[in-house]
């Protein structure tokens, strides 16, 4: 079944599971100024596995939104 169909029949997407997590991890980043997490600290404050934690953060890096130091924290790019 392709994500098409997957989609057309009613069963969330991969894109649909991954947003709400988007979400609550800028929501995070808002709330408290100065947050730096490294990639294992996200998963545990999260509750996620670490491959689904480490989706979020790149995908937050990618828009522009989180920026990764020298040694692979992440906190707000207007911050770094």
């Amino acid at each position: 079944m392709s994500l098409l169909e997957s989609t057309l029949a009613g069963r969330p997407t991969l894109d649909d599971t991954i947003a709400p997590l988007l979400h609550r991890a800028r929501s995070e980043f808002l709330e408290m100024p100065g947050l730096l997490l490294t990639p294992a600290q996200a998963a545990r404050l999260w509750a996620l596995d670490r491959p689904t934690s480490d989706r979020v953060l790149d995908g937050l890096t990618s828009a522009g939104f989180l920026a990764r130091t020298r040694d692979g924290a992440y906190l707000l790019a207007s911050e770094a």
